[in-house]
This record gives C-alpha cells, structure tokens and sequence, in this order.
C-alpha cells in the first residue's frame, strides 16, 4: 500500500508530456490510478513458478485491464528465461530472497533481473534480458473466446518472453446489473483484448517489472488466432482501436478533452509511447480477411471444373461469387514489383518489371479453368509452385521416411545414403516414399488436417468449363455439379498446441452444433429459413445494421479487415510477416494469404506467404523450418547485423520400415527436369487444391467460413449477416436463385 501511495503522489507531481498535458486530459487522474494499478510491481497476488526441466519462470495469470468484461478472459501471463532472473524478491528491497535453487511452489514477488547474462538459441542467435523477442500468442480459435491460462515454457531455450492472454470471443455474453444477457462478443473485442495485454506487458517491461525488449513483438497463432496474429501486426498502433482500449481500462491510451489520444506511460518521470502493435507476425492459416473471402473461396472452387457442389444453389452462387471476384480485384487497381515477389511475370528474362495485377474472362482461351485467367493468377500459380519447389529442394530434413524404388520395393540403407536431393524430389514426384517424421521443428501450431500425403486432380482432370448458371443470371460460369459428392474431411480445429502457448478454450468448429446451420456435406442450403424472401430480408437487415456502425461509429466488419491497415496512414506497419497455410486448405481461401502478402510487399514490409504442400489447415513446421529460426533470421537481418542460418540437414543414412510406399503419384500432371525443377499448370493445381475444400457454398446463410464470425450462431439459430457481396449477388439475381433454394 506504501508504494502504491508512493508512486500515485509522484504521478500527480509529474509534468505531463508527449501529447498528455494536463490542461489538456479528460481524465488525467485515471491516467495516473490505471498506471498504478497495472504496475506489476504494485500487485500483491503476482506469484511466480520455477520449472526446473525448462529452467524457466511463468507468471500468475494477473488481470491486463482495469475494467474487464468478464475478467477469466482478460488476463495475461508471461513466461521468462531462467538465465534473465536472479531470483524472486518476496520483501520488496530489491534483492532476489528465493532463487531457482531454493523455490519449492509457487513465489509471491518480484523478479529481480539479470541483464548482463546472455542466451544463445538453437540456431546461434544472442539475446539478453533487455533485448529478447516477445512471443504473442494470439488464441481464440474459430474467432471465439480464451481463458485466461499459464504462459508455457516452449520458447525458453530460445531465450524469448512468450506471453499468454485471454480473449473474449463470439459467443460470449454477461449478465449487467439488471440481471439482462448482454452480448459482447462482437469485434474488435478479440483484438482489443489481445492489444490490451500487449501494453501490459510492454508497461511493464518498461518499469523493469519483467525482461523482454519492447520493439522486437511477435504476434503468432492458428486459424482463427491465426487471423489475428494478422489482423494485430497489420492494425498496430492505429487509432481505430483506441476508444475500444480506453472502454476496457487498457494502460498507455488516454483520450484528450479535445477528442485527441494520449499513448504515453510514466517511466521514471518522463512520458513514453507505448505501442500496442507487432515487430513481425508469424500466421499459421490466417482466416482473414473475411470481407472478400466469400468471393475468394468461390473462386478457388470455381477454377476447378471438376469441383463437386452439393446443390445447384451453391454451384450458382460460387459462379456469381466469382465474378463478382473478378470485379473487386480488377477495382483494387493492385500492382506487384517482380524483384519483391521473385517471379519474372511477364516473361521477358529479368525481374525489373512492376506488373498490373488483374482477372479476365475468356471461355475459350481460359477453357480448362473455366474462363479465367490473367496476371492475378499467374502469381497464384508461381507462388504455389515456387512452395512445391521449396519441399521438394528440402526433403534432406526428412526424418525416418522410407523410400522406395521404381520396383515398388524398399531401398537399401545403402541407397537411402547415396541419394541426391534430386532422387528425392523425383521419388516425392512419383509418390516412391512413406513419410516418418517431417523433420519438423517447434513452433508451428495445430497440425495437418488433409489427411494424408500429395493429391491428384479429380476423376476428369482439367476438362471442359463445367456448368453456367440457370438463364436470367448475371454473370459467368460456376462449377461441374455431379449427383453425389463424399466429404470426410476433418473439419474440425484441435488447437492443443496452440493452447499450450496461449490461451485455448478447444473448441470444434464448422459443425451445425458449434455455430453454423450447414454442414459442407448438407444438401440442404438452410435449415433456418423456410423462404429466400425470409433469408434475403435477414440479410438486408443484419448488413443495415453493421453498415449504420457500432456505439463509437465502427463499421465492425471494416476494423477486422487487415487490408484497411496495412500501409495506411495512422498504422505503424510491422517490418515483417509470415503467413503459413496448407496447400489443401479446408478453411480459408489461399488467395487472402496472396492479397496480404500483396499490400505488405507494397508497403515495404518483409511478407512471406507459405503454401505448405501436403498440409490442410493449421499446418505444423516441417523440413527443418520452424518459428524461432524465422524469428532469429529476422533478428539478424533487421536488428543485430548478425546472419541466422537454417542449420544443415543430416544425411539420412538408413531406411525407415515402412514395407509399401504411401505417397501419391503426382507425376501425371507435375513435371520434374533433370535438375529437379518442377512445374504444372493453374487448372491442375487448382485440383489439387480444392481436395481439401471443404466449405459448403462457400457464402451463404452461415456467411463467409461459416464459424467465423463476430456473432455466434447454433443449430437453431444464424449467426449474423454481413457480407455485403453475396448480399449483392441475393438482391440481383433474385429471382433466378429464388428457384434453386433449398430444392
């Protein structure tokens, strides 16, 4: 209580700066009582458990606001190198009384810091207590809510914090005084949540309370979290998300009586900035942005003329949705520089060109994917061939494969040693091998949901343009429309590993019972409204609603759009991004990975897209990537001048047990030379994309992906509309749709 008095006299004795003068705050006072309130320093309830095994210390959940909504959600936990801590102060003098060799449970204290001691990571990277990277792990899987949890010690050998929070999520409401059920589980409040934490520990780091550097944040996470690890680094520091922050009780932003903010703290008497933003993000299957991701997916289905709908109402609302794709990319006005992308797009030898990136329609000309093509594709097809080729050139990090021989029979550990990282991308080409372990390294969330290794186009390869749309449809084709279609896909998202990170409240999602009323293998187009005039006025009046603005005029739908950020004034742009995805992803459309990486690259941020071959949604690390060694490259090359590199694969010198080949043949439609160069066209790699397609329409009655989205629906009843796209194509194409729904 004595330092706690201490601290708020200084407070009101300091000269306020940077933007916070007094004469110019609403609520100075409040200032002072959230910064002394959320100094880590000045809570009692603050304990401390050493784990031996990771030597490493982990934080007490504390709670990250002054005003949470529902307080299990809003809280934070840090995890700490044992080589930064001295030890616990347990009196308040400064001087460490429980060390890592005396503490037996849990430690009510502070932690007296080391900053002279260093930590080598596993790939050869330095840091010390005031320089290491800061992991943020950003849960709520599905878009939904996290408890509070224990920060875990995964990135201690690493020498990085890592930090847990919790998030309130879609489905989350409270009872208010009245004893009425308030929903809150609208956006931002995921996001807010997570950038409330953010300045917490970021405070905190500045007092001296915990280790960790300020400027180095690395936002992570899977699927839904993996959208906001995105929607975080591309939204940092911007002014949108303030007024959210200030509702909650968030330290380090204040708002002026003039309508202006304030994002300074008090540090030893003077006024610093502190950032609620991200250095770099690691994104594993990022579900964002969902704005466009209706048309996204429809398209990725729709270039594929072999794709099975389940309707004729979903096969035409993928060939409407696709149009309208067209449309909405042709109007970004998008360009790419070739030098930043490394791909010579136009064909002329040299990578000196700035291409205009677009979509065209053409029957004939684009026949094998069902009349479209362009530039825009173009650089979908060399990304996605470029991933192959990165796999392929790194299969020497395979562990414990067994590969087989054109014979069908096992090879000699002789002739597992003599082979040549060509022999292997040609025995990976032709499916001669069965896989052990990836090679894989920490650090990737979730794990392949595909179900297995490879893919080949569907029955019919690339063939005709497939079906139109019924007579009095604007626009162009959709997709073949067999009679049956079999999914058994695993839909579900099991974010253990995310969980041991974050804060993951595991939560099975794109099932009817876990907010959505279609299933992807359903026939019927919904199970809640008995009339398209009863869905379409649904949707009118729920996009009215969205478009009129929330309680501080937010577009709601706008503030989880990372392209609204990304390079906008107002943001303070991340100085790198890698997002991670399957190939064969099941639950976002690969070309919102591309339009990030798009606006990153032309904002002069470091972006990386990933389209890892093999994997579904939430892929893991494989071949010897893995998040530290991402994160310590980009420390090299941005920070400390020193060269991070990926250590050398170890020869594989003896064959794995495997006794026939499980690997599937792709050498009818990928080619490989002599010097392990592949390559394939855009219809047969849309093929085998869309195999883990496995949304329903996509677009319609459960919105974009169906369980992500800002409010929660159930069996019975619909989550809320809001894409203004497929509304678009319900309104203009009426009375054609009107025949085919639910028939």
């Amino acid at each position: 209580m004595k330092k706690l008095v201490a601290l708020l006299l200084a407070l009101v004795l300091t000269t306020v700066s940077c933007g916070c003068f007094a004469e110019e705050a609403a609520s100075v006072s409040d200032k002072e009582t959230i910064e002394a309130a959320l100094n880590l320093a000045n809570n009692p309830d603050q304990e401390w458990m050493y784990n031996s095994g990771a030597d490493a210390w982990a934080l007490s959940v504390v709670i990250a606001v002054t005003n949470p909504v529902i307080e299990n959600e809003e809280g934070v936990s840090v995890c700490v190198p044992g080589a930064y801590v001295k030890g616990i102060d347990t009196d308040s003098d400064g001087v460490a009384n429980v060390t890592a060799e005396t503490a037996t449970g849990a430690v009510k204290g502070s932690l007296v810091i080391d900053y002279e001691t260093t930590v080598t990571s596993t790939n050869g990277q330095t840091y010390t207590a005031a320089t290491a990277p800061v992991i943020l792990n950003t849960g709520a899987a599905g878009y939904g809510n996290s408890s509070n949890t224990t920060a875990a010690t995964t990135y201690a050998a690493e020498g990085y914090i890592n930090v847990a929070c919790g998030n309130r999520g879609k489905q989350d409401s409270y009872t208010d005084a009245e004893g009425n059920t308030v929903y809150t589980g609208d956006a931002p409040s995921c996001l807010v949540d997570q950038k409330a934490a953010t300045r917490y520990v970021k405070y905190n780091i500045l007092l001296g309370n915990l280790p960790g550097s300020v400027d180095y944040w690395v936002s992570t996470g899977g699927s839904g979290g993996g959208a906001h690890a995105a929607m975080f680094a591309a939204s940092s520091n911007n002014p949108d998300f303030y007024d959210y922050q200030i509702e909650v009780g968030a330290v380090g932003v204040y708002r002026n009586e003039d309508g202006s903010y304030c994002t300074t703290v008090t540090i030893n008497g003077e006024e610093v900035e502190l950032s609620d933003g991200a250095w770099g993000c690691v994104a594993y299957s990022a579900i964002t942005s969902l704005y466009e991701a209706d048309m996204a997916l429809a398209m990725e289905y729709t270039l594929n003329t072999s794709f099975s709908f389940n309707t004729d109402f979903q096969q035409a609302m993928a060939g409407l949705l696709s149009q309208e794709y067209m449309a909405y990319i042709n109007a970004q006005n998008l360009t790419v520089e070739e030098a930043k992308v490394g791909f010579d797009l136009d064909g002329d030898g040299e990578l000196n060109s700035t291409i205009a990136l677009t979509i065209e329609y053409d029957e004939e000309k684009y026949a094998d994917t069902n009349g479209y093509g362009g530039s825009y594709l173009d650089l979908y097809l060399a990304e996605l061939t470029e991933n192959l080729q990165w796999y392929v050139e790194n299969l020497d990090y395979a562990e414990g494969w067994t590969w087989f021989g054109s014979d069908g029979a096992a090879l000699t550990d002789e002739e597992v040693a003599a082979m040549t990282t060509v022999d292997k991308a040609q025995a990976f080409i032709e499916g001669r091998y069965a896989k052990g372990s990836s090679g894989s390294s920490m650090g990737g969330p979730g794990g392949d949901m595909s179900g297995g290794p490879g893919g080949n186009p569907p029955d019919g390869g690339h063939g005709g343009p497939g079906g139109t749309p019924p007579d009095g449809m604007s626009g162009g084709p959709g997709g073949k429309m067999p009679s049956d279609r079999t999914d058994s896909s695993d839909r579900s998202f099991d974010n253990a590993d995310v969980a041991e990170n974050s804060s993951g409240d595991e939560m099975d999602v794109g099932t009817p019972d876990a907010g959505t009323t279609q299933a992807a293998g359903s026939s019927t187009n919904s199970v809640n409204y008995s009339s398209y005039a009863e869905m379409l006025a649904a949707y009118e009046a729920d996009v009215a609603e969205i478009q009129e603005g929330d309680a501080y005029g937010k577009n709601i739908v706008n503030l989880y759009n990372p392209l609204n950020y990304i390079g906008a004034e107002g943001t303070a742009n991340p100085t790198w991004m890698r997002i991670v995805c399957g190939a064969k992803e099941g639950d976002i459309a690969m070309f919102n990975s591309l339009n990030m990486q798009i606006a990153a690259l032309n904002a002069g941020i470091d972006a990386t897209i990933e389209w890892q071959w093999d994997g579904g949604h939430v892929p893991s690390e494989i071949l010897g990537n893995s998040l530290p060694l991402w994160v310590d490259m980009m420390y090299g090359e941005y920070v400390s001048g020193a060269e991070t590199v990926k250590p050398a694969a170890e020869t594989q010198m003896s064959n794995g047990t495997a006794e026939s080949a499980a690997g599937t043949d792709l050498s009818g439609w990928v080619s490989i030379d002599d010097e392990g160069k592949v390559s394939f066209n855009l219809a047969d790699g849309m093929a085998y994309r869309a195999k883990g397609a496995s949304k329903a329409v996509p677009g319609f009655d459960v919105i974009d992906y169906g369980q992500e989205d800002y409010v929660f629906g159930d069996s019975d009843t619909n989550a809320r509309h809001w894409s203004e796209w497929v509304l678009k194509v319900l309104r203009e194409n009426q009375e054609a749709l009107e025949s085919l729904f639910n028939k």
